[in-house]
């Protein structure tokens, strides 16, 4: 059951983005605080075509959310582990109510439907080891159809990025 269907999915439209548009991503993807004055100034447009192809890539979606990044180890957030996890019975219901219980769990930051061994891929973020075992053991692991859950201990992020690259 790598796979749940999202109605998104079906009504995907290509959306055409030209030159000026990446560029305007590329910046915003640096800094989400940057000003539409001061894209137009560095992509040589005016601030009216400028925001109105930002908003244009936000009512199509191809801007998503403007997120502020923060330090985790700053926010009492410091450990970071990846677990991949196996479902017991792999039916679509089966796969809707895990998804639902994993949207509630606010220790998991992001979570990837994968193929191979395992089903679903976590990325979870804790205080430390004895909240990271709390959550394992109280939360993940009482998730009804859990069928087995592997944990990596993430030592160091070499990179880590939220900036596409276009071309």
């Amino acid at each position: 059951m790598n796979k749940v269907n999202k109605k998104e999915d079906t009504t995907i439209q290509e959306i055409l983005l030209d030159e000026k548009d990446y560029a305007i991503l590329h910046l915003l993807q640096q800094n989400a605080r940057t000003t539409v004055k001061e894209i137009a100034d560095k992509i040589h447009l005016s601030t009216t075509p400028v925001h109105e192809r930002i908003k244009r890539m936000e009512a199509s979606g191809v801007i998503k959310q403007y997120a502020t990044i923060v330090d985790n180890t700053k926010v009492k957030k410091g450990l970071m582990v990846i677990c991949y996890v196996s479902l017991k019975q792999h039916s679509k219901n089966a796969g809707v109510k895990f998804i639902k219980v994993i949207n509630e769990l606010n220790e998991i930051i992001e979570c990837y439907s994968i193929s191979g061994e395992f089903d679903f891929m976590l990325k979870v973020m804790c205080e430390d080891m004895n909240a990271y075992y709390d959550f394992h053991v109280n939360k993940l692991s009482s998730i009804e159809n859990i069928g087995h859950v592997q944990s990596v201990f993430v030592m160091g992020v070499i990179k880590q990025t939220h900036q596409l690259v276009y071309g």
